[in-house]
Formats: structure tokens, C-alpha cells, sequence
């Protein structure tokens, strides 16, 4: 029997779990969080000259090695004040 390639374990994993773990239990610790983190990746650009794009800058969010929990931690913040609290999360999603 062959074992498979086990990954290594990464020296992010614990700042990975701890944001995995965060539990939102603040209506504005919850606002905070989904007004602070970025509904779409804000690093992505064209860039023109004279009208016309000459350059495009790819979403760079991937790199962060934090991207999934922090999205996830948004997420959670968002059901959070749309279950819990009742709000409308309308101008939290542009």
C-alpha cells in the first residue's frame, strides 16, 4: 500500500485557523468587518492611455495568503447581521 504526498504543514496555518474561528457575535463588529473587507478584489486595474487600454493588472488577492479567511470572515459577518440582526445587506454587496 502507497501512501500519498502528505502537505507540509505551513507555518500560516495557525493565523489560518484563528480567523477561521473568529464568531461574530457584534452587530458593529460585524458592520466593521464587512465595511473593512472588500466585497470584490481591489487590486485589479486597466490601465489606459489616450483611451485605449495598453495594460491590465490581474486580481492580485490570490496572492494573499489570507484571501480565503478573510472572504470567509465577510461572509460570516454579512449572514450574521442579515440573520441576526434583520438588516438589509444591500450596501454592503457593491
Amino acid at each position: 500500500m502507497t501512501q500519498g504526498i502528505q502537505p507540509k504543514p505551513s507555518f500560516l496555518q495557525p493565523i489560518r485557523q484563528w480567523f477561521d474561528n473568529i464568531e461574530i457575535k457584534n452587530a458593529s463588529v460585524a458592520r466593521f468587518i464587512a465595511k473593512t473587507i472588500p466585497a470584490q478584489c481591489p487590486f485589479e486595474r486597466d490601465i489606459a492611455l489616450l483611451g485605449r487600454r495598453i495594460a491590465h493588472i490581474p486580481p492580485l488577492c490570490k496572492l494573499n495568503p489570507f484571501y480565503d479567511q478573510l472572504v470567509g470572515l465577510r461572509f460570516r459577518a454579512l449572514c450574521y447581521l442579515a440573520d441576526c440582526c434583520g438588516e438589509d445587506i444591500q450596501a454592503y454587496c457593491s
